[in-house]
């Protein structure tokens, strides 16, 4: 149900972000040209995370608690389809050969492999202890999945659907992305306010990278070379990230619990969910300050529009 309904002018003239709720099982919808929250609808129990398809023709809402995957159109915010009996989906993730559907189950303590054409269940492994964030290797041989309460990183091989290995990481790694190299993982590590470099073929441990209390999540800047790190507190921070120099080179304010990101494609924007203050915080990237604070509901998790900048 959507209460209420986009207008058809604002569906075919403005652009449209949709973030979700995940206390509240509802998504919010804005128009991002005025900032304004334009509708809400009513989803499931506990959507976390969302992604476009490969073919950006749907995204996909992750419903954790209700088990399913629900579809919607990434442009006007109306439902497509809903899958059902997908157990616990958390995190999703395509691998880039568009061949595997991979989601986590962060409260069952496992992590689950589909065939995305039908979403038929491949494979299911057990990933103790809480897998969270998922990233892969360029070449679709491997997913890596950060496993938040035993302070790991777990690699499952997706051509033999078995682990290959885990190793240990900094306290809580939640978010991780692979470099622009193919050659190093790039783990949030929220106990100690790090992002931990791994080398991943050599499964070790390159450096540190201090970027603020609660580093959580990684968001490509769409250069090929920089990531903006959420460090999800109170009065949290957004760092931006260059890979080949491994330093941080900006840092913001950005309060209310910045979790999930995303970044216009003209790369003047940045959208925040502030997880504890129930809204989505708009960072101006010329300014450097908070443009907008926009209200939507309790506890918002995933952001996305169509309108992006790249992967990487």
């Amino acid at each position: 149900m959507i209460v209420p309904l986009l207008c058809p002018a604002i569906a075919a003239h403005a652009g449209l972000a949709i973030a979700l709720n995940s206390a509240d099982g509802t998504l919010s919808l804005i128009d991002t040209e005025t900032y304004q929250v334009t509708g809400k609808v009513a989803v499931c129990k506990e959507p976390h995370h969302l992604m476009p398809t490969p073919d950006d023709k749907s995204l996909i809402v992750a419903c954790a608690a209700s088990n399913q995957l629900v579809f919607f159109d990434p442009n006007t915010g109306q439902e497509q389809k809903r899958i059902r009996n997908i157990s616990d989906p958390y995190q999703l993730g395509f691998s880039p050969n568009r061949k595997w559907f991979v989601a986590t189950s962060l409260r069952l303590d496992r992590v689950d492999l589909y065939d995305p054409s039908d979403f038929r269940l491949v494979a299911r492994l057990p990933a103790p202890k809480t897998p969270s964030h998922m990233a892969f290797d360029n070449d679709s041989q491997f997913v890596f999945v950060t496993l938040q309460d035993s302070n790991e990183i777990m690699a499952i091989s997706l051509g033999t659907q078995t682990i290959a290995w885990v190793i240990p990481v900094a306290a809580t790694p939640a978010g991780v992305v692979m470099a622009p190299d193919n050659r190093h993982l790039l783990v949030a590590c929220m106990g100690t306010g790090v992002v931990e470099v791994i080398e991943w073929r050599t499964r070790k441990s390159v450096m540190k990278i201090p970027t603020g209390t609660a580093a959580h999540n990684l968001q490509p800047k769409g250069d090929g070379r920089h990531y903006y790190v959420s460090n999800r507190t109170i009065d949290g921070s957004i760092s931006l990230l260059d890979t080949q120099t491994m330093t941080v080179v900006e840092k913001y304010e950005v309060p209310g619990g910045p979790d999930d990101m995303i970044v216009r494609a003209d790369g003047k924007e940045l959208w925040a969910t502030a997880r504890f203050a129930r809204q989505v915080q708009v960072l101006d990237l010329v300014t450097k300050k908070i443009k907008q604070s926009i209200k939507v509901g309790s506890s918002p998790h995933g952001v996305f529009f169509t309108n992006h900048a790249g992967l990487r």
